[in-house]
């Protein structure tokens, strides 16, 4: 297991039931818009991973298949830095070491109004 705390290595973006997207984790940074839209730049949708040796990026939908109120899968799309980067080189890989740390977490908030604030969520880690 990577030794660097997950929620500095990571940036989390999702979307609950009825609330739109957000950033849960962003891996330390004030706003991690710019390093997500790097990572996912040039991308469609789907399931993706982008690999890297000090970056890695992947998107996949719901593994319980969650909607949104509108009924779109929602998905998820992880951006990840440092060991925890250099810890995964597949798409597999990814669900097998991230998901397991997040599924609890998003299971009590994807259906909550309002989105969670991202201290809560650092702080379930």
């Amino acid at each position: 297991m990577p030794s660097s705390p997950l929620a500095e290595c990571v940036i989390w973006a999702t979307r609950g039931h009825t609330w739109g997207f957000r950033f849960l984790l962003g891996a330390g940074r004030g706003d991690p818009l710019h390093d997500y839209e790097l990572a996912f730049s040039g991308l469609g949708d789907g399931n993706q991973f982008v690999p890297g040796k000090a970056r890695v990026a992947f998107r996949i939908d719901d593994p319980l298949s969650r909607r949104d109120a509108s009924g779109r899968i929602i998905p998820h799309e992880f951006v990840l830095y440092d060991d925890w980067a250099e810890s995964i080189d597949s798409m597999e890989a990814g669900i097998e070491r991230i998901w397991p740390c997040v599924e609890n977490i998003y299971a009590d908030v994807w259906a909550m109004e309002r989105p969670p604030q991202r201290s809560a969520i650092r702080h379930r880690l």
